[in-house]
């Protein structure tokens, strides 16, 4: 059986050791000065070098070769997660006391010190504070704020930082010459950037890669790893960005058919979006930019990512309109119920059966002031959200508002979108709006409108050429928008 790369390229000397020269200077001086500390702790991320230092230190502190089969009685190796009730703290407490068997000195190793229960550390913590003179711990851990304060005090800290990419792509490709491994530079990039500073990861990485036929290529290392194309992603954020649903749903279903696991996909995506929100080009408002990315942290320790992902994206998407559209939908399949409004003064009354036009005027035309709350007035509301509050003016602009005395009413054509408006933040952004166009401040009430056939006493009129145009460009859901159904409800989707 062959040795893994890692452990056949694991450092024997302090100076061979790459990236944490901070570290290994120090070290290196205290052995020159005679200067050891008892009590040593090493803290980092894993696979940055904390073990293969405390061995090395231990056996150079002897004045021991050191390789990676090299075992000595007087090093004793303790993994603290399989040892760590105080029975076994107590006898290692009893046996510190006795003299090393050739060594000068007696080194105890105790990896992932932090896994020790609260009564094992009380019984390290008499030991660690008075050892004998023959004694040297060396403690290691990746968490150590599991750690309590009374044994870090009592040790000497070096903290362990991961290694720079440029630093990992190096000692990768100088190995992969040594190894014979036929691979791209780009492809040893990915790798090393996989690896988040890790040597040990980046170089088992290496190691699984290097039995696949011919040249090791990007696409061989995107493939194993599960990671899906910049097109593709790039395809997901600009349609969630031109809220297009439908188009999303397809894209996932692509990331889905070719086997890129959701969590990846949400790590990925998330790399992205932070990327366009840092160059200044994310396509999406920074508000929900910054929200979307909190989301897709979360997701990979959700308990269904696959669903989890979809919906933190749908939920973009269904925030507005496609970016084709100016306006939203007059006619649907089924028109919508006619709704008496609330008798008011300052209601425009319309034509039965045709719907009013509902554009929003540019700054230069709206109304300088106004005191009521007509529709005249909720066109220079809408205006106004739209300066400030884009996202939420491309949920407001759908309503359709109905004016009482000291009362407004918007009916909502999706559930989800009353949803959205019913939040106290979106609610109160409207009341300050209305406030300030008109100075009064009118109770809300949101409502959804109910579907329904034309009455038969109602006169038929035939429809408009902008009715029309409206219907021909919107076809009736197709398999995309059904999936995106058994997640929000028919009723809660924009038409694309």
């Amino acid at each position: 059986m062959g040795q893994a790369l890692y452990r056949r390229y694991r450092s024997k000397k302090l100076s061979e050791l790459v990236g944490q020269e901070h570290i290994t200077t120090a070290l290196g001086r205290a052995l020159t000065n005679g200067t050891i500390a008892h009590a040593y702790l090493f803290t980092g991320p894993r696979g940055t070098g904390k073990t293969s230092i405390a061995r090395i230190l231990a056996h150079e502190v002897n004045g021991l070769p050191y390789d990676d089969e090299s075992y000595h009685l007087d090093i004793i190796e303790i993994d603290a997660a399989s040892n760590r009730r105080i029975d076994e703290i107590r006898d290692l407490r009893d046996k510190v006391h006795i003299a090393p068997a050739s060594a000068k000195f007696k080194v105890y190793i105790i990896d992932e010190v932090h896994m020790l229960t609260k009564e094992a550390f009380n019984a390290l913590l008499k030991t660690l504070e008075e050892p004998p003179a023959h004694v040297i711990f060396i403690l290691a851990t990746t968490e150590v704020h599991k750690l309590p304060e009374t044994i870090i005090s009592r040790t000497q800290r070096f903290s362990f930082k991961p290694v720079e990419l440029s630093k990992v792509t190096a000692h990768l490709k100088h190995i992969a010459k040594q190894e014979k491994i036929d691979i791209a530079d780009d492809a040893l990039e990915l790798i090393a950037a996989h690896g988040e500073g890790s040597f040990r990861d980046s170089i088992s990485l290496l190691d699984q890669v290097r039995n696949t036929d011919g040249k090791v290529t990007l696409q061989t290392v995107q493939q194993l790893l599960g990671i899906a194309p910049e097109t593709l992603l790039n395809d997901l954020l600009s349609a969630v960005a031109a809220h297009d649903a439908p188009a999303a749903v397809k894209t996932l279903q692509a990331f889905q058919e070719q086997g890129f696991e959701p969590p990846m996909v949400a790590k990925q995506v998330g790399q992205l979006l932070r990327a366009q929100i840092v160059a200044g080009k994310a396509d999406l408002p920074a508000d929900t930019a910054l929200a979307l990315l909190a989301k897709l942290v979360d997701i990979p320790a959700s308990r269904d990512p696959r669903l989890s992902l979809e919906i933190a994206l749908l939920d973009v998407a269904l925030a507005g309109e496609p970016a084709a559209k100016t306006m939203p939908a007059q006619v649907t399949a089924k028109p919508p119920t006619q709704v008496e409004p609330h008798p008011s003064s300052f209601q425009k009354k319309a034509k039965p059966g045709i719907p009013e036009p509902n554009p929003v005027p540019t700054p230069a035309e709206q109304p300088t002031a106004t005191s009521s709350l007509d529709t005249t007035a909720w066109q220079q509301v809408l205006a106004t959200i739209k300066q400030k509050h884009n996202t939420l003016f491309s949920i407001v602009r759908t309503v359709s508002p109905l004016f009482g005395p000291g009362e407004l009413t918007l009916q909502c054509t999706y559930a989800f979108h009353k949803k959205r408006l019913s939040e106290s933040r979106n609610k109160q952004v409207i009341i300050d709006t209305i406030k300030q166009v008109t100075g009064q401040e009118p109770a809300i009430t949101f409502t959804i409108a109910e579907n329904s056939t034309p009455k038969p006493s109602e006169p038929s009129l035939p429809p408009t050429d902008e009715q029309i145009h409206t219907v021909t460009n919107n076809p009736p859901k197709n398999d995309t928008i059904q999936n995106v159904s058994n997640i929000f409800g028919s009723a809660e989707l924009l038409e694309s």
